[in-house]
């Protein structure tokens, strides 16, 4: 069931949407070089239960973390544990905060230290094609063009791999609802949108191929040729013009660059004493 949420009720997924934010604000000051991931989902978990909120993750469907994160080529679902970040990774992190009777949901993939060239470009096209994808949730449009739009900048210009098997989806009361929302398809694909319907968008991109292979784990989703992968997410209402994300990066963005100027200080005074 698709659902076209009133003025109140977005303001309260918008609440919800800005802790995660919030709280992927707070793992960009945290990330860098030689740190567990396990200590990042500890240290979030923390700061979401001290703002009054609940991971949306945490327990669902038997996940058994707050983040999800997912290093270098795991695409998604990424379980922390015992991996030390070194200079070079890239990490998604993906969070669902739960608050007031409603999800946000929303992820950002982070560069740590000093990552190659061809990757980062991967961030930055992937990033932007959420951007796109937002500009066409707009009231009479369909799903797929969202879809479209995002396989046309990342796949048809770039060159990229669409993972296909992983998708946006609906949000608000529950953490995944209707409708799902791929990012790839065809312009006038796929369901109607309509003014206030809420939805995850989230292009999942690959370096390499779009075919992807699960762990043993039967959660973190990898690429099968195990080149890297970025994936970058927003909850967005539909508006009459163009989607409106509930969540946003600036914060984040602002953090991240503050953390890598201050470990870049600290690595080159550490040098300036050996």
């Amino acid at each position: 069931m698709i659902h076209i949420r009133t003025h109140e009720e977005i303001e309260l997924i918008r609440k919800s949407a800005l802790m995660v934010t919030a709280t992927l604000t707070e793992v960009a000051k945290f990330l860098k070089p030689g740190i567990a991931t396990i200590s990042v989902d500890a240290m979030a978990e923390q700061f979401i239960r001290d703002n009054g909120g609940k991971p949306s993750f945490k327990g669902y469907n038997g996940y058994p973390y707050t983040l999800c994160i997912s290093v270098n080529e795991q695409i998604v679902h990424g379980f922390p544990g015992s991996y030390i970040l070194k200079d070079g990774d890239i990490v998604s992190v993906d969070c669902g905060v739960y608050m007031n009777g409603f999800h946000g949901d929303h992820a950002y993939t982070f560069a740590i230290g000093d990552v190659k060239v061809e990757v980062l470009q991967l961030l930055n096209v992937t990033k932007q094609s959420l951007l796109l994808g937002i500009e066409q949730a707009k009231a009479n449009n369909r799903v797929g063009d969202i879809s479209f739009a995002i396989e046309q900048y990342t796949a048809k210009q770039h060159g990229y791999g669409i993972v296909r098997e992983l998708v946006g989806h609906g949000v608000g009361m529950e953490l995944h609802e209707d409708p799902q929302v791929p990012n790839y398809g065809r312009r006038g694909d796929g369901k109607r949108l309509k003014e206030n319907m809420v939805i995850a968008i989230e292009p999942m991109i690959n370096l390499g191929t779009r075919d992807v292979k699960t762990l043993e784990d039967g959660w973190t989703v990898v690429t099968a040729d195990g080149k890297p992968s970025a994936h970058f997410e927003h909850t967005v209402v539909v508006r009459k013009d163009k989607g409106e994300a509930l969540s946003t990066f600036v914060p984040i963005e602002a953090a991240e660059r503050a953390n890598k100027e201050l470990n870049s200080s600290h690595y080159a005074i550490e040098t300036q004493m050996m």
